[in-house]
């Protein structure tokens, strides 16, 4: 078995790429265990993850996207740090952006996001993805073989959620030279550059013009919806709160949902008797795209800071310690899921996962992510007769070469090249 403490999980470039086995090597030994190279407490077991992820009294979210690296910008002293976290905050990178925002302010805008993905755009928006599946598979699926990622499964989510959030269709060819022209910043990082203070704002730029030209002049769009949504107390939020929130939801959801993609058709691609159910019988497309999620789980792990000293699973953990949630690990802890290692679509409990958080900061696109991954699966089934891994690209069975996002947060491939017949 690995020897985990002698391993750095954030340093280590091959536990980067498969972790499993470090996972499963450090549960083993404790569900909450505190590693030795940065001193972030690891909490691998499911329930010890879902206890922190619910207790939003005790743990700061504010840390959420960056743990250690840099960590707290002072020292963090005394039994209870919520003061100095609600001082310097404001100094960690993308302290203005939802998934480090702590209640008060974070339920305000949820809510307010909320407003922005109501059940009738979801439709509407659902309408929109198998239109543009039927164009963005004329457009890859061209000579046998395709980079799934980049020809299918970015530009389509990028696209859905334009969509969503009502950016005009004619606008959606600027959004995707942005996004794949190198110009605008997302959450996550294909090529491993640095992760810089405020890294949306291409975005930032392009819906606050959105939000205050729908404010001088509404148009009865879903544009002008965004612009007038409110707080829950009926106020209007600052210009800024509603381009941060609509922001977020634009770059995060988009990077989840491209790693969900590439997850399910990769396993797809090495399983050709598992593919050749799934053709058969598409009722069973929803299944796979939850076990998908259960078995590599897109979103690696989270990230909190301890306010006050609490005890989880049995660990002690002092007020300032900053903890990993790895949805990763969680989601096959034996004790949950049994079998854990084992790929099955029929598992009964598997969509009693974590891979999109838990509690008051769990993923709000999550309907969508799992609806983009039905039609994507669907349409793809229906556009080819079968499809298999390029060897010349990954290497022959037994010996892949897959790359991973080289990111704390994120789990998914960079590339993942296919051949396929019509």
């Amino acid at each position: 078995m690995i020897d985990v403490d002698a391993v750095d999980f954030f340093m280590n470039g091959r536990v980067l790429h498969s972790p499993y086995e470090y996972l499963a090597a450090m549960r083993a030994r404790c569900p909450v265990r505190r590693e030795p190279h940065h001193g972030v407490f690891m909490v691998t077991g499911y329930d010890e993850a879902v206890q922190v992820y619910n207790d939003t009294e005790r743990f700061s979210a504010c840390i959420s996207v960056t743990g250690p690296f840099p960590g707290f910008p002072v020292p963090l002293d005394g039994d209870d740090v919520s003061a100095t976290i609600a001082a310097y905050r404001a100094r960690l990178p993308m302290s203005d952006q939802l998934p480090t925002l702590d209640p008060p302010v974070h339920t305000d805008h949820r809510a307010l996001l909320a407003r922005m993905i109501t059940p009738k755009r979801l439709k509407e928006n659902e309408e929109f993805m198998w239109r543009l599946a039927d164009r963005q598979y004329d457009e890859a699926l061209a000579d046998g073989r395709v980079e799934f990622n980049g020809a299918y499964a970015g530009p389509f989510a990028m696209l859905v959620i334009a969509d969503l959030l009502g950016v005009p269709e004619s606008n959606h060819e600027e959004f995707h030279e942005a996004f794949y022209g190198g110009q605008a910043g997302t959450i996550g990082s294909t090529n491993g550059e640095s992760l810089p203070h405020t890294p949306l704002g291409y975005l930032y730029e392009k819906f606050t013009a959105y939000v205050e030209d729908r404010r001088r002049e509404p148009r009865g769009d879903v544009l002008t919806g965004l612009a007038s949504a409110t707080f829950p107390d009926g106020s209007t939020p600052d210009l800024m709160d509603v381009v941060r929130v609509a922001s977020n939801l634009f770059a995060a959801g988009q990077e989840t949902t491209v790693r969900l993609l590439s997850s399910a058709v990769m396993i797809l691609a090495e399983n050709p008797e598992l593919q050749a159910v799934l053709r058969a019988n598409h009722e069973l497309i929803p299944s796979l795209v939850e076990e998908t999620l259960r078995w590599e789980s897109p979103v690696r792990g989270d990230f909190r800071l301890a306010k006050v000293p609490v005890t989880v699973g049995g660990v002690d953990i002092p007020a300032g310690s900053t903890l990993m949630l790895l949805n990763t690990a969680a989601n096959r802890d034996p004790r949950k899921f049994p079998a854990p290692d084992t790929f099955d679509i029929l598992r009964p409990n598997a969509r009693s996962h974590i891979a999109f958080g838990r509690g008051a900061h769990a993923c709000p696109g999550a309907p969508l992510a799992r609806a983009e991954a039905v039609v994507s699966l669907t349409r793809l089934f229906e556009r080819t007769s079968n499809f298999w891994i390029d060897e010349d690209k990954h290497g022959p069975a037994g010996a892949r070469r897959y790359r991973y996002l080289p990111t704390f947060m994120l789990r998914g491939l960079t590339r993942l090249h296919l051949e396929y017949s019509a």
